[in-house]
């Protein structure tokens, strides 16, 4: 019976202890990690979200880019940070998804994190060089056809989401081409510009600017409907090829998040997406923010577990190597 009583008390009071710390909370600065450089779209996504997440929160919100290891060193630390709240994760396709079926890990990307929300989404498209002797996606695949193991195309690290694309639209089109290696889509994206590189299966968000500068060429979107922001440029279904690859983001903290902490912070990015300067912003980067319904914590799950049931299967069955 004193057992049973010290272990209701001690239930109690830890219970009471993280009520208060919710009451309090935050009273010091949070810090979001990204695990990509700075200036691809996912740093850019997180940090439009921490400049008003602030507002909300009363406390400064820090991004701290974190790379290396296809993303798994970022992902790695939010893992292993306290539960206090004030370490918290801004993932995407690539270290929500991909990262997690190629590399050794002691932890695992559903059941090891928190989930608080899911952010803003986008297509993917396949671009290329403006040297790339093809105007369209249909001569883009006559050419890699007629030139086998010759082309290359940028990806964000073994098994992301430029990766799996590149793979699945190879297999799709009965195409092969070369991969390089990078650290982040902004540097990716510097090597197109520069013609350094001749394709990228990107998200499609950060092409917007070059291709509508004109320095890179856009031939098609890997989702069921044309993009908005380049309504010009056709979806794979249309010349025959349903491929479909959404490259969303997600805010995640620490798995034992206290509940109330997590509310708290949910909260905090629906306040920052029904914010119109947000909307704009998000626009601006052609992604789009999910529907009121779909940013809750348990729908941030549910959508996670499915894209990891989905695309684990393929990744795996592709036989990736990762160095």
């Amino acid at each position: 019976m004193r057992v049973m009583t010290f272990a209701a008390v001690l239930v109690l009071a830890l219970t009471g202890v993280a009520g208060a710390q919710a009451q309090t909370y935050p009273s010091r600065p949070i810090t979001v990690i990204v695990p990509f450089p700075a200036g691809g779209p996912t740093d850019t996504v997180a940090r439009i979200m921490a400049d008003k997440m602030k507002d909300t929160l009363g406390q400064s919100v820090i991004v701290e880019n974190v790379t290396g290891a296809g993303s798994t060193i970022g992902t790695g630390r939010a893992v292993a940070a306290a539960t206090d709240g004030y370490t918290l994760y801004v993932g995407n396709w690539t270290s929500a998804v991909g990262a997690g079926a190629l590399y050794s890990v002691s932890w695992h990307i559903v059941r090891d994190l928190e989930p608080v929300a899911q952010l803003s989404a986008s297509s993917l498209m396949i671009v290329g060089k403006t040297g790339v002797p093809a105007n369209n996606i249909k001569e883009l695949i006559a050419w890699l056809k007629a030139n086998p193991g010759k082309a290359t195309a940028a990806s964000v690290g073994a098994g992301s989401g430029a990766h799996i694309c590149g793979l699945y639209f190879m297999e799709k089109t009965g195409t092969d081409f070369l991969f390089a290696q990078y650290r982040g889509g902004a540097p990716a994206m510097q090597d197109l510009v520069g013609n350094q590189i001749d394709i990228m299966c990107a998200e499609a968000s950060q092409t917007l600017p070059h291709v509508r500068g004109g320095k890179m060429k856009a031939f098609a979107v890997m989702s069921k409907g044309r993009w908005a922001p380049l309504p010009d440029v056709p979806t794979m279904a249309e010349i025959g090829l349903d491929m479909q690859i959404s490259f969303w983001h997600g805010l995640w903290g620490p798995k034992g998040l206290p509940k109330a902490i997590v509310d708290k912070l949910n909260a905090a990015v629906v306040t920052a997406f029904s914010d119109p300067a947000v909307q704009k912003r998000i626009a601006d980067l052609g992604q789009s923010i999910p529907p009121r319904d779909q940013l809750t914590p348990q729908a941030l799950a549910a959508y996670h577990k499915a894209a990891v049931d989905k695309w684990w299967p393929v990744i795996k069955a592709a036989n990736i190597k990762v160095h």
